[in-house]
């Protein structure tokens, strides 16, 4: 009987070890599958890529918002050339209406978008107007970077902010003065890429990297099973269309867009000193180092007296006395270590425990750099 309980409590003692390991190899798997992303998130294929788009035209019917013609000129002159193209001789008129704005239009063009496919376009005032509000804009050409017409605009504008004031008040929430046109761009021209037609491509890195790269590339080549993506530098990687696809590029890419890379990226500390903000890497590392923090404190203050002279004197004024007292306290400070880290936690744990706030943990890191214990690039916004 000895003998029977002391083999079961080995093999429950076995199932417990390979329990636990198992949870590790879990643990692990899971780890780094959060850190793996799709191809199709990482990278840009060439060609499949949206263009910008830019135009001036006129909004109307506003409710006394619109720009004052006497101080935007281009507004009136645009007025009366519309008016015009329209049959309305306006010259050598005084045109005096605040219903009226001028505005510039954006859009973005899709990539391979059809003749007759709606877009949404942005409307923002160029001259003095108070608010866009019920306003309606009028047909304005959309044109690309090599000044041809890509599309049509024409819509009420309906924006996301509001105006409101009185004689001694006014209220202003969001910005009256832009707003959108959902579906209110019309494409005309198409642009001529034929993707089809390609017998290689491209893949942009959106975070340049080279063992990305090399990364991407083995992916692709693993999946068709011979070399047919090569790296070419950290942001690019050349695909040739395989034999087995049978020239249709739009299969290759929907496979390849699937894949999983696990991507690489450079210890980086980003620090943003206007707002105080520190975005730290995983690959983050730090030798060991001791910090010490002080603050100096300077406090001055004024207690100006009065001195009059003495009663029934012939002679004497009254005058202010400055009095100044001038202190300055320092803190008494002691050195800290930051232990080596091997994790980000461990290096965050070790930065709070110095208990300082965001803009000196931004000086800190700074000195830690300059004394070649940090190994991370900083990059200041």
């Amino acid at each position: 009987m000895r003998n029977m309980g002391g083999k079961i409590s080995q093999w429950f003692g076995r199932l417990s070890f390979i329990a636990v390991l198992a949870l590790i190899g879990a643990s692990i798997a899971v780890s780094s599958a959060e850190a793996a992303s799709r191809i199709k998130d990482i990278a840009d294929f060439e060609g499949i890529r949206e263009n910008q788009l830019i135009g001036y035209g006129l909004v109307v019917g506003l409710n006394g918002t619109g720009d004052s013609l006497g101080n935007t000129p281009f507004t009136q002159q645009s007025l009366q050339a519309m008016l015009e193209r329209l049959g309305v001789n306006t010259r050598n008129i005084a045109l005096n209406t605040d219903t009226v704005a001028a505005v510039m239009v954006t859009a973005n063009l899709p990539p391979f978008a059809t003749q007759g496919t709606r877009i949404d376009v942005n409307v923002s005032a160029l001259g003095d107007a108070d608010s866009l509000q019920g306003g309606t804009l009028l047909v304005t050409p959309l044109v690309g970077a090599d000044g041809e017409v890509y599309a049509i605009a024409q819509g009420s504008v309906a924006i996301g902010g509001f105006s409101a004031q009185a004689d001694a008040a006014s209220v202003v929430r969001g910005v009256p003065t832009a707003g959108r046109i959902a579906n209110g761009g019309l494409v005309e021209r198409e642009l001529d890429f034929q993707l089809a037609s390609l017998t290689t491509l491209r893949l942009a890195l959106r975070n340049p990297d080279l063992t990305t790269a090399r990364r991407v590339a083995l992916s692709i080549n693993e999946l068709i099973g011979m070399p047919t993506a090569e790296p070419l530098d950290p942001a690019t990687v050349r695909l040739d269309l395989p034999q087995q696809y049978n020239g249709n590029i739009v299969d290759l890419l929907t496979d390849i867009e699937q894949l999983i890379v696990e991507p690489d990226l450079a210890a980086r500390i980003v620090i943003d000193e206007n707002s105080g903000i520190i975005v730290m890497g995983q690959d983050v590392k730090v030798s060991m180092v001791a910090v010490a923090q002080g603050n100096l404190t300077v406090t001055i203050a004024e207690t100006p007296q009065v001195s009059q002279p003495l009663p029934f004197a012939d002679n004497g004024q009254t005058v202010v006395v400055p009095r100044s007292e001038v202190s300055v306290n320092e803190d008494g400070t002691k050195l800290a270590i930051v232990p080596e880290t091997i994790t980000l936690k461990q290096l965050v744990d070790g930065l709070n425990a110095l208990g300082i706030g965001p803009r000196d943990m931004i000086s800190i890191l700074q000195a830690i750099k300059a004394a070649g214990a940090l190994q991370a690039e900083i990059e200041v916004l």
